[in-house]
């Protein structure tokens, strides 16, 4: 199972900054991205929430459910050394995903505490960011498990 985890205001997509973000909604990213993994064979669980301290439950309960996380930690992206310390803390391979390229806007947005400790970040591509973000994890879940298995 994959986590895919949405922070603050991310549940106000298609009715905030359309043109920034656009008109999608966080339900027919979830539709679609469910849709994607059942073709790849994976589950994946969705979670949005707008409380830091609920992100980070979501995150520890992944410790014992998921294989990865994919996390688009909205504005806590620059400023959660709790959201950083519980991704590091779980161990899980984490990928971060942003809808907008963040280093073509406000300079604040520029820096991200969350990205040392991921395996890696997608940002500027709309929604397929969670799309590349998929494909990304579960190719490095299968050549894990093959290594694991000794092939």
């Amino acid at each position: 199972m994959i986590y895919i985890i949405n922070g603050p205001n991310l549940n106000l997509l298609g009715k905030r900054e359309i043109m920034v973000y656009g008109t999608i909604t966080l339900d027919s990213i979830t539709e679609n991205v469910r849709a994607l993994a059942s073709q790849m064979g994976r589950v994946v669980e969705f979670f949005q929430s707008n409380s830091e301290g609920e992100i980070i439950n979501i995150i520890h309960q992944a410790r014992d459910s998921a294989e990865g996380i994919i996390i688009n930690p909205g504005a806590y992206t620059h400023y959660s050394y709790a959201i950083r310390d519980a991704i590091a803390a779980v161990t899980l391979p984490t990928i971060e995903v942003h809808i907008s390229n963040v280093h073509n806007r406000e300079e604040f947005r520029h820096n991200s505490v969350i990205s040392p400790v991921c395996r890696g970040v997608i940002c500027g591509f709309g929604i397929e960011g969670y799309v590349y973000a998929l494909m990304s994890l579960d190719t490095y879940l299968s050549e894990r498990n093959q290594i694991n298995r000794g092939q």
